[in-house]
């Protein structure tokens, strides 16, 4: 399996580490009575003190720290072992500013506060890869593609860092942004189940990233309990490998057809 992907042993070994960190930020909070560092490592947020430390909650963090070991596996193998096809600058590009974009969802845990310049920032992978996907795009309408993305990604992370400076802006502002944004999603997995150079399972998990923010917080309600607050960030991890894959399948080798074996010339 390691074989399989050109960066294996370093996703395995990386996603060891992570792995390795939650069972002992687990073991500290059965332990010590300390749920700090499995909130952190899971929901990358300062733990809920009311929070109580019970064997229920220690595994529902451990539930919610899943995803992220998984998300990090498939993000950091790489494309498919092979002879790479040949790009154009755009197609490469498009690859780095996807990767740029999937590794800005590991900021979370490494930035307990945002200032309004990080917000800034970890806004500008997603500007672009809304702009660098047109030399990719092969259907049409692509201007209203861009038109969407741009309002969306860009309107939010203006919203935020404005929100950030204490500024205030009407509530409908976040909400157009909010569905500009969800429909350029939409548009590009509607245009990459259409498109071979995507797998199957990179558009699946772009679905699961997109829907799964409308699920997780009702169900969260239910199944999390006292930590329902902040499931919602688990989402995160399924956009992460969506666009991490999103990346590889373009550098994936490409099944070219077999040649056709002349019949003999009967004589």
């Amino acid at each position: 399996m390691l074989r399989r992907h050109r960066l294996g042993v370093l996703a395995l070994v990386v996603t060891g580490f992570y792995l390795a960190a939650l069972a002992v930020a687990a073991l500290v909070a059965v332990m010590a009575g300390d749920l700090g560092p499995l909130w952190r490592l899971t929901l990358f947020t300062e733990a809920d003190e009311s929070a109580p430390v019970t064997w229920p909650n220690v595994l529902r963090l451990v539930a919610a720290g899943l995803p992220w070991a998984w998300a990090l596996w498939q993000s950091l193998r790489g494309p498919l072992a092979g002879p790479a096809p040949e790009q154009d600058r755009g197609t490469r590009r498009l690859r780095v500013a996807l990767y740029v974009a999937a590794a800005s969802m590991l900021l979370f845990p490494l930035m307990p506060v945002w200032p309004w310049w990080m917000t800034l920032l970890s806004a500008l992978p997603m500007w672009a890869v809304v702009l660098l996907i047109q030399p990719v795009w092969r259907f049409g309408h692509y201007d209203h593609v861009l038109a969407l993305g741009v309002l969306g990604f860009g309107g939010l992370g203006v919203a935020d860092v404005l929100v950030a400076l204490d500024e205030r802006l009407p509530d409908w502002v976040p909400l157009v942004c909010g569905v500009a944004g969800l429909l350029w999603t939409v548009l590009v997995l509607r245009a990459q189940r259409r498109d071979d150079r995507w797998h199957t399972a990179t558009v699946r998990y772009g679905i699961a990233g997109l829907v799964a923010p409308f699920v997780l917080v009702p169900v969260g309600r239910l199944v999390m309990g006292e930590l329902y607050a902040d499931v919602s960030v688990v989402a995160g991890a399924l956009v992460m490998i969506w666009l991490a894959r999103s990346a590889h399948d373009l550098a994936a080798p490409r099944t070219e057809p077999s040649s056709p074996v002349a019949e003999p010339v009967a004589t």
